[in-house]
């Protein structure tokens, strides 16, 4: 009997992670970086550029798998993305803003004190393809 109780117990609580509502007024907030930083749970990153780079990066970012778009569009110059861990869906919230020729990104974990760095990998990954795809345009 207990066994079963603590099978539920666990269960609900994997079921709570994936299916949790996201809430766009809770997650979708403005970056606020003024310098690049790697937090316990996320990271934040400041990149020069402006529409078209944001255009290139919401691109990159949607081509991560399992990565969606929670509010907003490159049009409003702030989007918040969810990308979900592959076998346990935990979710991490990635919040893009483009404003004054600089483009601000907040990555962070919904769940937990530490995201291990995952967050962190994943943003520089998205700006290393950035780099890479600003390098072809200019070669082009």
């Amino acid at each position: 009997m207990v066994f079963f109780l603590i099978l539920a117990i666990v269960l609900g609580g994997l079921a709570w992670i994936r299916l949790a509502p996201s809430d766009p007024a809770v997650w979708n907030v403005d970056p606020q970086v003024t310098a690049d930083q790697d937090l316990s749970n996320g990271v934040r990153r400041r990149i020069p550029g402006g529409a078209e780079t944001l255009q290139a990066l919401n691109a990159i970012i949607l081509a991560t798998p399992r990565t969606d778009v929670l509010v907003g569009t490159p049009e409003d110059a702030q989007i918040t993305y969810v990308t979900r861990s592959k076998w346990m869906g935990f979710p991490d919230y990635t919040t893009v803003k483009a404003e004054d020729g600089v483009i601000e990104l907040y990555a962070r974990a919904r769940f937990g004190q530490s995201d291990m760095g995952v967050n962190h990998e994943r943003v520089e990954s998205w700006l290393k393809a950035l780099r890479a795809r600003e390098a072809a345009a200019e070669d082009a």
